[in-house]
């Protein structure tokens, strides 16, 4: 007999506030450099500007918006993809196909992406506000007051501005991380030099932050702009055609900060998550 942890719904959720708390000043800085509308700093001198400016604790503002958001996005589409995948798994022989990964990452993220959205949108405007004059500055409490105050002043379609860019993202991103760790984790496996252990996470993980991250910058410099305008844009084609006047290279503006932020993010999270798995899974017994 051997026995085999599966994951439990909500672990996802659980592993990616986890690695938020480790990355969230570097999405920080991310979220300043994208919503520049001129270069002016770069990684660390945006960094050193925050730190000089507010102090060492304004490279954590907006955390409760993002553990909001882990827990509404990340764990809705863990909860749909490894839910969805155990099932299958269980009812074929073998591992699934590598489309079939790619079609629920898809559909999983989209999901996790609409739901995480009002959570997201606060996120970005607590970030921002740091860099904002005084008189001109939002701020929200916390994440909570955030989605209320945007509720009561700007309506219920102010809470979804920005979804189908969010959505669009959180496809893309899903496929990138979840399909591409799950398929690179069973490559690695495949060639039985390594066993199921931390080594093996830590390079599928690192393998899948790098796919995540080409896959969704630009949609993610695109989903910024949105979320954080004050009416400047009629709507996502609007955004489109004003981001591309500055260029190609403004889509991919941010680009070596989000690698930075999303691969240690997602090597954390599967390994948090692998963790969680091994020690509180559920037990399958064949």
């Amino acid at each position: 007999m051997t026995e085999k942890r599966m994951s439990r719904w909500y672990f996802g959720g659980l592993a990616s506030c986890g690695a938020a708390c480790c990355t969230h000043p570097l999405d920080l800085i991310k979220v300043h450099l994208q919503t520049q509308q001129e270069v002016k700093m770069r990684m660390m001198g945006m960094a050193v500007h925050v730190v000089k400016n507010d102090g060492l604790l304004a490279l954590y503002s907006g955390l409760s918006a993002s553990l909001c958001r882990q827990m509404s996005y990340s764990l809705t589409r863990f909860a749909i993809y490894e839910t969805v995948r155990d099932m299958m798994g269980s009812t074929s022989q073998g591992p699934m196909p590598f489309y079939q990964k790619v079609l629920l990452g898809a559909f999983g993220g989209f999901t996790g992406g609409f739901v995480g959205t009002p959570a997201d949108m606060v996120n970005v405007r607590m970030q921002n506000d740091v860099k904002l004059p005084p008189e001109l500055r939002r701020n929200y409490k916390h994440a909570i007051d955030g989605l209320f105050r945007v509720f009561r002043e700007e309506g219920v379609r102010k809470l979804f501005s920005g979804a189908t860019m969010a959505s669009s993202r959180g496809a893309l991103v899903t496929v990138g991380q979840l399909a591409c760790y799950d398929q690179a984790k069973q490559l690695v496996l495949g060639t039985g030099m390594m066993g199921d252990n931390i080594f093996t996470h830590f390079l599928s993980s690192f393998i899948a932050g790098g796919c995540a991250t080409f896959l969704c910058q630009p949609l993610d410099v695109m989903k910024t702009r949105l979320m954080n305008s004050k009416g400047e844009y009629t709507g996502v084609m609007h955004c489109l055609q004003e981001t591309a006047k500055l260029g190609p290279l403004a889509f991919y503006k941010g680009l070596v900060p989000a690698g930075i932020r999303l691969i240690p993010h997602t090597v954390l999270t599967f390994i948090f998550l692998e963790q969680l798995k091994k020690n509180f899974g559920i037990r399958i017994i064949s």
